[in-house]
């Protein structure tokens, strides 16, 4: 029975979405703005069928070689769900696109109810809150981090996305105290529609020194059907998630969890945990450095080397593989550095694949999920269409 991996590389999307407009984000193009910057060099990915994938999502390679040889088959999805954030993008692709929209904060200040913020204060018995604002969470943490650690007030912000950010000292706040404040926040978000509530931790002893740590926390709301990894796990298959997809579905049907940060870290586990992997079995990881600490930051030429980096660990993969094993490699939006603002951007994402199948444009990121399910032999999803034959 063959096994199937699917990593996520963290907003590393393709550009042409056909409702980027609607999202304010018509031209924005993640791959093909950073490759228009600096020659990327990045040749196992454009085997597998970059290059054509950019190509026929955007209209340009942007520089990608579409003359080499492609030992696998490539395509792109547009996405249908409501979003441009990591939750409806995973969900989507995991066989459950969403139905209803998020709620959002304005662009106010503050951009929280006095309710909300009062409830919070009150039951987790807190001198107060700072910032309550849209933010990035880096400039947020060096706005206000020294007045944090004086006062013992968390920081609260947002952004774009459906989510609360709480960001606090691990030493001088603690990092349980912290996560039992997101607890509250997500217990009184569940009515207004909020998609995540994000523990923030961080170190350090001045506004120039201080860093988030690896301890972040998501609490997200449980998806409204199942998705591929319940429908794995309820199956008696094998499911490995690493990075945050546990916090992303919410924790159902995630299976063994191995929450560690840093791309390189996180290949570095995935590859450790193949050859684990059972036949029929399921391994799904986030690379969330492309997303955190490149796209977020706008720092065009990081994010380029960390696709570098990226790429030149893939034939660590590529050796642990079967002959009927699947790997696709896909993103979960965009997060353009070139683009305005700090936020996400709706754009297409790539589907490269290690098998030969007919991609092509997939009209919703559900055909992911649809596909793996295929290819496992486990039942079809609520939603998608496959492009895979399952081994004989």
């Amino acid at each position: 029975m063959s096994r199937a991996f699917l990593f996520v590389m963290d907003s590393v999307g393709i550009g042409g979405a056909p409702d980027a407009a609607a999202f304010g984000d018509d031209g924005s193009n993640t791959l093909g703005h950073i490759s228009d910057r600096m020659r990327l060099k990045i040749p196992n990915l454009i085997r597998l069928g970059a290059a054509h994938a950019l190509n026929a999502a955007s209209g340009s390679p942007h520089g990608l070689d579409l003359a080499a040889p492609s030992h696998g088959s490539w395509g792109f999805a547009t996405e249908v769900s409501q979003g441009k954030d990591t939750i409806t993008g995973h969900w989507e692709m995991a066989g459950v696109p969403l139905q209803f929209a998020w709620g959002y904060f304005p662009e106010t200040i503050p951009a929280f109810p006095p309710s909300l913020m009062n409830e919070i204060i009150t039951r987790c018995k807190l001198p107060g809150l700072l910032a309550m604002c849209h933010a990035s969470g880096t400039q947020v943490i060096e706005d206000f981090g020294e007045e944090h650690v004086r006062t013992g007030k968390p920081i609260i912000y947002t952004s774009a996305d459906s989510v609360i950010q709480i960001a606090a000292h691990e030493e001088s706040f603690g990092l349980q105290q912290l996560y039992d404040v997101c607890q509250v926040a997500r217990e009184l978000t569940y009515e207004l529609n909020i998609g995540r509530v994000i523990a923030r931790p961080f170190l350090g002893t001045a506004a120039k020194n201080f860093a988030r740590t690896g301890h972040r926390k998501d609490f997200a709301v449980l998806p409204p059907s199942p998705t591929l990894l319940d429908v794995a796990s309820k199956a008696g298959r094998a499911v490995i998630s690493v990075g945050k997809i546990g916090d992303i579905y919410a924790h159902s049907g995630t299976g063994r969890e191995y929450k560690v940060s840093g791309n390189a870290l996180l290949m570095k586990t995935t590859v450790e945990h193949m050859d684990e992997l059972a036949d029929g079995g399921f391994l799904m990881t986030n690379f969330v450095d492309f997303d955190s600490e490149y796209g977020h930051r706008r720092d065009v030429m990081g994010y380029g080397r960390e696709l570098e980096h990226f790429d030149a660990m893939l034939p660590d993969v590529f050796a642990k593989l079967k002959p009927d094993d699947l790997l696709i490699i896909t993103a979960d939006h965009g997060n353009d550095p070139t683009w305005h603002g700090t936020d996400h951007s709706r754009e297409a994402i790539p589907i490269l694949c290690n098998q030969k199948f007919e991609i092509g444009h997939r009209k919703i990121f559900s055909d992911i999920g649809q596909s793996i399910a295929s290819w496992l032999g486990l039942p079809a999803l609520t939603a998608g269409t496959s492009f895979s034959t399952p081994p004989r």
